[in-house]
């Protein structure tokens, strides 16, 4: 069989499936790689306080090391632009994110000339049971500093609309409905001071906790199946070189038995059309009786 593997077709044919299998390889390995997402960035970056408008700018999508982040803004909450988010739960009860905008104070030049007026962001200011206690809820207005945690915005859902509810934090939404240049993300704020003095939440309203991400890094089995899928795929070109190879090895070895077996038949006519080894009568002389006539 090695004769026949190398015989410069199969040489050839050999470098081909070296090259196709080398190529699901590099595959396999890009499978591999993007089966594992982005790690969270680690809890010593993302609680150390940091000024919004140092690592998020307005009008860009968040990125995973951006989200998660602890950070301080100065501003002002706008007047009557309190909304609920729905179903929101806090332990194991469902209710209402009370939000706010929050116009941030040193945004980058380009965004603070909008006409509208300054980009806004989404603030959390608690948790609350039901829409009608909203109405107890004293509203935060005016110049103020919020400290809290930066987490992406969520993507709006087809679904009707309730007077002064939605039903995701989709800064989308937001912006039309405040009409304002808008950051692509919402703050949950663990400390807010308004006009000098601390806001904190009363009843009706709970403040929401929200701890960093966990350090595990997410994995995508679907990822893991393809890589493992390219590879079979690689050894699978070597096994088809292997059998084409074992096809013609067998088709030379077919063909070398019935030239042997049609050599024998050859020689086997030839023996039947020869001498037997007695002499033909006819072909002797005359007997001695017909000498003596």
């Amino acid at each position: 069989m090695l004769k026949t593997a190398l015989k410069p077709r199969w040489i050839l044919s050999l470098i081909l499936a070296m090259v196709i299998a080398a190529v699901f390889v590099l595959l396999s390995q890009w499978q591999f790689s993007s089966s594992t997402g982005n790690a969270p960035p680690p809890e010593s970056t993302t609680e150390r306080e940091r000024a919004l408008t140092d690592v998020f700018s307005p009008g860009v999508p968040m990125t995973a090391p951006v989200a998660d982040q602890m950070v301080t803004m100065d501003g002002e909450f706008l007047a009557d632009t309190t909304v609920l988010v729905q179903d929101r739960l806090q332990g194991d009860s469902q209710g209402f994110w009370l939000i706010s905008a929050f116009a941030v104070d040193g945004v980058p030049e380009g965004a603070a000339d909008d006409p509208a007026g300054p980009p806004v962001i989404p603030v959390v200011h608690g948790w609350i049971p039901d829409a009608q206690a909203a109405a107890e809820v004293r509203e935060p207005v005016g110049s103020a500093s919020v400290v809290g945690r930066l987490l992406p915005a969520e993507g709006p859902v087809a679904e009707r609309s309730v007077a002064g509810q939605i039903p995701t934090l989709a800064t989308a939404e937001l912006t039309n409905r405040w009409d304002r240049p808008i950051f692509a993300g919402f703050v949950v704020s663990t400390t807010t001071a308004v006009g000098g003095l601390d806001w904190l939440p009363e009843a009706p309203l709970e403040a929401v906790t929200v701890g960093p991400q966990p350090q595990e890094t997410p994995l995508n089995w679907l990822n893991i199946f393809y890589a493992v899928e390219w590879f079979v795929f690689a050894g699978f070109a070597f096994f088809l070189w292997w059998r084409l190879v074992a096809d013609d090895h067998r088709r030379t070895l077919e063909e070398a038995e019935d030239s042997a077996a049609e050599a024998d038949n050859l020689n086997d006519d030839d023996d039947d059309d020869g001498s037997t080894g007695h002499p033909d009568p006819a072909a002797q002389g005359p007997t001695t009786s017909e000498a003596r006539q």
